[in-house]
């Protein structure tokens, strides 16, 4: 995805609102810089950050049910999936979009999207936020998610 066109990420008031950050733990120093990114994130806006370590990104969206199932107000899903040279990366990208997305359909609850789905580790860094980087996935996502569960109270008053 190209940051091109992306909106600014602007400060929210978080304030009251309870997020769930669910990060796998492959390829640890961009998972790393992606999580700490989103709870920095989070937390600048007023919101209570918790964050829910999981294996891999194929994990993230039973976490993420439970999360929601436990009370949060929105999900933050981070994680970095690599192709190598099999089709598993098709099956877990796709396995792991889809449950997210049925995940916030059925729960009515929003959920950034912030699972890396890149053909090399070079384009990982680069959405990573990391020095040299050209974007932040864990921010945008966090952003993401902030924001809808913003508009989700306003909706629901």
């Amino acid at each position: 995805m190209s940051s091109e066109g992306s909106p600014d990420q602007k400060q929210l008031d978080g304030s009251g609102l309870a997020i769930a950050i669910v990060a796998g733990t492959w390829h640890a120093e961009i998972a790393e810089n992606l999580l700490a990114s989103a709870i920095n994130f989070c937390e600048s806006s007023g919101a209570r950050a918790e964050v829910i370590r999981v294996p891999g990104s194929f994990e993230v969206p039973l976490a993420a049910n439970a999360a929601l199932d436990a009370g949060f107000d929105a999900v933050v899903a981070l994680g970095v999936i690599i192709k190598g040279d099999t089709p598993h990366f098709d099956f877990v990208s796709s396995g792991v979009t889809h449950g997210l997305m049925d995940l916030m359909l059925t729960t009515k609850k929003p959920i950034g999207f912030g699972i890396l789905t890149c053909e090399n580790i070079e384009q990982a860094r680069l959405r990573s936020g990391l020095p040299g980087s050209i974007s932040d996935k864990g921010i945008e996502a966090a952003s993401a998610a902030l924001q809808m569960a913003i508009l989700i109270k306003e909706i629901s008053l």
